[in-house]
């Protein structure tokens, strides 16, 4: 059943990456109960994370499973084993799950360089829950970069700072990326690096609390804002939990004041049940874009949201 399904996806999705010179893309999503994987082909490596849930199994019978899950994958898409990482994709409380370590410090680090959009990307295939690279961002990242040319951008809870890189490579006047994480802030700064457009005068990387940043923010500053919350924050180095639905009009109302007279912000964020709130917003255009942002290999499977809104 996962070998059928396996091979009908990869040579859909696969045919659809290749004419559209796509190195990097999700082919296969919970597509059936039984087997709850997220698995994304990275130019030529594949990453396989599995979602986390009552399976029944023994521990020992699970590690069998999941050997014997890999071998299919392998057969179906004609990779080297070496070259699949699988993992368990469990639900932590706020943001934790993604700052903290996931591999063990005796297994060796992985790191790849992945293309897209004419620019590169550092991946960790082993040490966190994620590679460093959302794919179902590449169509909002191209967005950013088509208009950034001569504006001001900031990249609030950049993590590993693609869309600053995407700013920066549309030729953005500066570029301020600004994250909880020192490691992902020091990834923003190596991914500006590996492209050669790193410059000291124009691309600023914060470390720091973004709720706490925003009440600091200079006013009528940015032109361009992207904003990609978690959906909940109660990471010890916060003074208060953060909670999207929560708490977005708050954060849309203080990213409108950092905003120039035309700025606009790109907000998005995963919640599955999100409702925006939309008369609460004092902005001139709220345009819900989810559907034009989906790419073609998340579509039906995307349950994030994203929005442009115009000052």
């Amino acid at each position: 059943m996962f070998k059928n399904r396996l091979l009908k996806v990869w040579k859909h999705i696969s045919k659809l990456a290749k004419r559209q010179n796509i190195a990097c893309f999700r082919f296969y999503d919970h597509d059936l109960p039984e087997f709850p994987f997220a698995i994304e082909w990275l130019n030529g490596d594949v990453h396989a994370a599995e979602y986390k849930r009552r399976h029944g199994m023994e521990d020992e019978e699970h590690e069998l499973w999941l050997a014997a899950c890999k071998q299919t994958i392998a057969e179906v898409i004609e990779a080297d084993p070496e070259r699949i990482f699988m993992k368990i994709r469990q639900r932590k409380a706020g943001r934790q799950g993604q700052y903290e370590k996931f591999n063990d410090e005796k297994e060796e680090k992985v790191e790849r360089i992945v293309p897209e959009g004419g620019l590169n990307f550092i991946i960790n295939l082993t040490d966190y829950l994620d590679t460093g690279l959302f794919l179902d961002h590449r169509i909002t990242r191209g967005m950013v970069r088509d208009e950034a040319k001569g504006k001001n951008v900031l990249n609030l809870f950049c993590y590993t700072g693609s869309f600053s890189v995407y700013a920066a490579s549309g030729g953005a006047a500066s570029v301020t990326s600004v994250d909880l994480s020192k490691t992902y802030i020091n990834w923003a700064k190596r991914n500006m690096q590996y492209n050669k457009l790193y410059k000291d005068t124009q691309h600023d990387f914060i470390h720091g609390d973004v709720m706490e940043w925003l009440d600091y923010m200079p006013k009528d500053t940015y032109d361009i804002i992207v904003c990609d919350p978690p959906t909940f924050s109660n990471s010890k180095r916060m003074e208060d939990t953060f909670d999207v639905q929560r708490d977005h009009v708050m954060l849309l109302k203080k990213l409108l004041k950092g905003c120039t007279e035309y700025g606009k912000i790109y907000f998005s964020n995963n919640y599955r049940d999100f409702v925006l709130d939309r008369d609460s917003i004092p902005a001139a255009t709220v345009k819900d874009i989810t559907a034009q942002t989906t790419p073609f290999d998340f579509q039906g499977k995307l349950h994030r949201k994203c929005y442009m809104i115009q000052k």
